[in-house]
C-alpha cells in the first residue's frame, strides 16, 4: 500500500475492502455511526429526507430509523457501491455543492467529515442550505486540541479500532467555537457533547470477545465531540 500524504483521498481507495469488515480499519467509524444515529429524531413524515454528508460505504445505514429515504453523498466511487448495496441512494458529488434543492431535508448528517474538508464553513453553509425549516442538523468531528493530536493521531493510529495511519491531518481538526460560530452566521444554534470509548468495551474489542465499543457522551470537548440543531 502506497504511503500517501496526510489526508489523501486515495486512502479510501487503498482501503475500500475494510468497510464492511469486521473489526477492520474501519471500526471506529462504524461506532461513531451508532452514536450519532442516536441524535436523529424519528421520522416526522411519510416520505421524510435524510442526506448523509461524506457517507463513505454507507455505516450509517444500519441505523438510521425507519421512515427516512437515505441520501448519501460522496466522491468516493468504491464507498458509495458499497452504500448503495445497503440501501443508501447514492450520490458522487462535492459535500460544498449538493446537486438537491434547497429545503430538501428533514435531517442532514455530517459524519466524521468536518475535519476532513478545508471549507468547513462552506459545509456548515450547505447543511442549512439543504435542510427544511424545522429539520435537524446532525454531526461529529475532532477539537482542534493538543490533546487530540496526541490521543487520536499520535496514539490511536497506532492502536487497534483506531484510524487508518495518515486518514487525519491534524491541521484541519475544527474547534467547537468554528462549528458554533459556522452555524449561529447562518442562524442555528448547535448543541455538543464530547465522545470517547467505553472503556470495558474497548477491552472486550481488543479480546476480541466483542466487535461493537459503544461511545459514550462526556462533558469534554478537547477530543471527538458531537452536535445538532435544529433549523
Amino acid at each position: 500500500m502506497p504511503r500517501r500524504p496526510r489526508n489523501d483521498p486515495g486512502q479510501y481507495d487503498d482501503l475500500s475492502s475494510e468497510w464492511w469488515k469486521p473489526g477492520g480499519a474501519f471500526a471506529a467509524l462504524h461506532w461513531l455511526a451508532a452514536a450519532r444515529a442516536r441524535l436523529i429524531p424519528p421520522a416526522g413524515r411519510i416520505g421524510a429526507q435524510l442526506v448523509d454528508l461524506g457517507c463513505g460505504g454507507g455505516v450509517l445505514a444500519p441505523h438510521v430509523p425507519s421512515g427516512y429515504e437515505h441520501h448519501g453523498i460522496d466522491l468516493n466511487t468504491s464507498a458509495l457501491a458499497q452504500a448503495a448495496e445497503r440501501g443508501v441512494l447514492a450520490v458522487r458529488a462535492d459535500v460544498t455543492a449538493v446537486p438537491l434543492p434547497d429545503g430538501f431535508a428533514d435531517v442532514v448528517v455530517a459524519g466524521e467529515l468536518l475535519e476532513h474538508v478545508p471549507d468547513v464553513e462552506g459545509v456548515v453553509c450547505e447543511i442549512v442550505r439543504l435542510l427544511r425549516p424545522g429539520g435537524t442538523a446532525v454531526f461529529d468531528t475532532i477539537a482542534d486540541t493538543r490533546w487530540a493530536r496526541l490521543s487520536l493521531v499520535t496514539v490511536a493510529e497506532r492502536l487497534p479500532g483506531g484510524p487508518p495511519p495518515r486518514i487525519h491531518d491534524p491541521a484541519l481538526f475544527v474547534s467547537p467555537a468554528r462549528v458554533r460560530e459556522a452555524f449561529s452566521t447562518r442562524g442555528m444554534t448547535v448543541h455538543l457533547t464530547g465522545l470517547r470509548p467505553d472503556p470495558l468495551d474497548y477491552l472486550r474489542f481488543l479480546r476480541d470477545r466483542s466487535r461493537t465499543v459503544r461511545m459514550r457522551p462526556t462533558t469534554s470537548l478537547s477530543g471527538v465531540y458531537q452536535g445538532w440543531g435544529v433549523k
